[in-house]
């Protein structure tokens, strides 16, 4: 867990970018500099980060993030990057929620500046649950934080899912379903996952434990699905830099969808027991009594009256979309030739005995 290298995240240059970036924030405010640009040490391998600092009189923040679709050329994570949906939705979520969300700035659809779209919004201050090494590890802010601050950030951040699903009206979440697909909001989601496996899979090894996860949804599907709401996607702490313990911008928006409440709170829970049992199999405690499944779920029940519902099925779908996204990863790894391609492609997916125990229902 700390020799292991990080996949490459991207092929472009940094310092050509920088370059190409202040030319064209002179085509939207003459006259601007651009300084102090820097990639996150954090920089994920979906979309990449810049932050830089404008330097001009009317410049309308000076500490910016720009948000860029990821590099064909360095075997993306996902088939399509739209970053004008991620602006959409973030304006929307500004517009009609008070969940704290970066102010977006100004939209580039055109691939010819950077190479790609890309958005640029204000930047947020502050500090973030580290995925590497995972805030569930011992010598990082959160580990080291008390257990009732832990209890505050918690609550805090279920009350941002809370708030989102309450407050965003439906109808504007509406161009979020995958087009062209028939059913309820839960079945489209769901197909679109299956098209998104088919995607990371062809031309490669197909997964059986993947496909077993898929046939043990449609067996236990919920005989009522629930209402469906704007989903955050990515709804997991790591994607929240908070002030102090509580939440200051709600980030990362490229996974938005509009599915039931159930499945932004089962992608929640997940990711967290996903990096408590990666650290507790590494001989650590980990945070055993932070982001419980039952705690998240009573918590979410009080701030909107809406009991959670089968949660088994939930988390298997989490822990089932992130066995995709984690067999993709690896797969670019070995592409890159990080890695060599092993004789059972289940064992790709770092958290296959989770999966294994959730399709097997001996998890919970």
């Amino acid at each position: 867990m700390t020799t292991a290298p990080r996949p490459r995240t991207t092929t472009r240059d940094p310092g050509e970018l920088a370059r190409r970036l202040t030319v064209w924030l002179g085509t939207r405010l003459p006259g601007a500099r651009v300084t102090d640009i820097a990639v996150p040490t954090s920089n994920g391998m979906s979309s990449e980060t810049l932050l830089f600092t404008i330097d001009h009189p009317h410049a309308p923040v000076r500490a910016c993030a720009l948000r860029l679709a990821a590099d064909p050329a360095a075997y993306t994570v996902f088939p399509v990057y739209d970053m004008a949906r991620q602006y959409r939705v973030m304006r929307l979520v500004a517009e009609h929620t008070d969940v704290p969300v970066p102010r977006v700035l100004w939209l580039e659809r055109d691939t010819a500046p950077l190479g790609a779209p890309f958005f640029v919004m204000a930047r947020a201050e502050g500090r973030v649950p580290p995925d590497v090494m995972p805030y569930t590890y011992e010598g990082n802010w959160l580990h080291a934080a008390t257990d009732a601050e832990r209890a505050r950030l918690e609550a805090a951040s279920v009350s941002v899912l809370a708030r989102l699903h309450d407050q965003f009206p439906l109808a504007e979440a509406e161009f979020l379903m995958p087009a062209g697909r028939g059913g309820s909001p839960l079945r489209r989601h769901v197909e679109a996952q299956r098209a998104y496996y088919a995607w990371v899979t062809d031309g490669r090894p197909r997964s059986p434990l993947i496909e077993s996860a898929f046939d043990r949804l449609e067996a236990t599907w919920p005989a009522d699905e629930g209402p469906a709401v704007l989903n955050w996607g990515d709804a997991r702490i790591g994607n929240i830099i908070y002030d102090g313990f509580e939440p200051a911008a709600v980030l990362d928006w490229e996974m938005a969808g509009c599915a039931p409440r159930e499945v932004d709170l089962g992608w929640t829970i997940y990711l967290h027991r996903f990096f408590q049992d990666l650290t507790v199999s590494f001989g650590q405690p980990g945070l055993p009594d932070f982001l419980r499944r039952d705690a998240v779920e009573r918590r979410y029940a009080e701030l909107t009256g809406h009991r959670p519902r089968d949660m088994d099925f939930h988390t298997l779908y989490a822990a089932l979309r992130h066995a995709i996204v984690m067999l993709r990863i690896a797969y670019r790894q070995v592409h890159f030739g990080e890695a060599d391609m092993p004789g059972d492609p289940d064992t790709l997916i770092l958290h296959h005995g989770t999966l294994r125990a959730m399709v097997q229902d001996r998890y919970w």
